[in-house]
């Protein structure tokens, strides 16, 4: 009977001292709750000192050693992961998703241009190249493997402004079924050092997450030219960010299932070691339109944004005037023309437009000779 009664007290001690640790549970989940609710600093996870403590950089360019949140998964602290700061303390609270602190996002389904290559007049040796280069690999690896070569890691599209070079990245947006991630490479120019290069591994590791992917790099220009010896804070860290790309086409971690599309009107300044074989296989050039190329263009069902096959023309408008013409011009050029004409057009109330509006569209646009020009005389 005794046995029994020191059983009944001890079980009734472990229900009330359950109670008291669940009591005590629930205040600390409302500590922390409390602690996470206020704003938070982010910072970057640098390294682990022991199981309670670590080092973290704050976006002020600081490094601080903190105190650890007891909740929180070691597994997730890996260099240069995004965390959550107190923001008086600066105890490490929270590890984000990888993508929380990122400015790079895919193209979705529904942002991706609608621009096909039928789009484009002209360009034919060039859509043949960079469909070989960036969606052949990609949809038919296994004839690469059966040849015994590599496919091309990167491509580089150069020429004067107008040519079509953003134009085409665009039709291989459209066409291919990769994940396609666009960026301007003044994007990587950030303010605080050591943010472009996090940027550049961000787009590499988003694209690699994604892949088959294709990462298009406009004006590559901005962070790519030729590497010298560089006397400002701000030219040695686009040279971290030019080397951290460098690394990221051609370092060890390598996956065949990323290709790289870059575009530039300034190629005689980019750097050698960019444009070297293994990094930048096929370089494609977009010259001025040729007489062919021309006819082409104001042919094509956009024209480069704008459009003969819909435009209202009258009968006597004859395209081969303005493609005979020598004036070396741009397909931008000839898009401006169309939409100059018709504007003049609409200017003057009528909905057919004459061979006056495209005589007035083509002088408004075509650059006229330096010796015209006597205004500082």
């Amino acid at each position: 009977q005794r046995q029994l009664e020191f059983i009944d007290i001890q079980e009734e001690y472990v229900k009330d001292e359950q109670k008291n640790l669940k009591r005590e549970l629930l205040r600390a989940q409302e500590e922390v709750k409390r602690i996470q609710s206020v704003p938070l600093v982010i910072g970057q996870f640098m390294e682990m000192v022991d199981q309670n403590n670590g080092i973290v950089g704050s976006t002020t360019g600081s490094n601080y050693y903190v105190r650890i949140l007891s909740t929180i998964n070691r597994e997730l602290l890996k260099p240069s992961a995004s965390v959550a700061l107190h923001r008086h303390s600066n105890a490490l609270v929270d590890v984000l998703p990888p993508e929380a602190d990122s400015s790079i996002s895919l193209l979705s389904q529904s942002e991706k241009p609608d621009v096909t290559y039928n789009d484009i007049g002209g360009c034919d040796i060039q859509k043949q190249e960079i469909r070989e280069a960036v969606e052949l690999p990609l949809t038919h690896h296994e004839l690469y493997k059966q040849i015994g070569i590599d496919p091309p890691r990167g491509v580089l599209l150069y020429g004067p402004p107008g040519t079509g070079k953003t134009m085409l990245a665009k039709a291989v947006a459209n066409h291919t079924t990769a994940a396609f991630i666009r960026v301007v490479g003044s994007e990587f120019v950030q303010k605080y050092l050591g943010e472009g290069p996090r940027m550049v591994r961000d787009v590499f590791r988003l694209a690699k997450e994604n892949a088959p992917a294709i990462i298009f790099i406009d004006e590559v220009d901005a962070i790519a030219t030729a590497r010298f010896d560089a006397q400002t804070g701000a030219d040695r860290e686009v040279q971290r960010i030019l080397m951290e790309l460098l690394n990221q086409m051609d370092g060890f971690d390598q996956t065949v299932n990323v290709k790289v599309i870059m575009a530039t009107n300034r190629a005689d300044t980019l750097d050698p070691a960019l444009l070297r074989p293994g990094r930048l296989d096929r370089k494609i050039e977009f010259p001025l339109p040729d007489r062919r190329q021309k006819r082409l263009v104001f042919q094509a069902s956009r024209a480069m944004y704008v459009c003969t096959a819909k435009m209202n023309l009258s009968d006597e408008v004859d395209l081969e005037d303005y493609v005979s013409r020598p004036d070396k011009i741009s397909a931008a050029e000839i898009a401006a023309i169309c939409q100059e004409a018709g504007m003049h057009a609409v200017r003057k109330n009528r909905y057919v437009i004459l061979p006056k509006d495209f005589e007035k569209g083509y002088r408004t646009n075509v650059k006229k000779p330096d010796t015209d020009f006597e205004f500082y005389k």
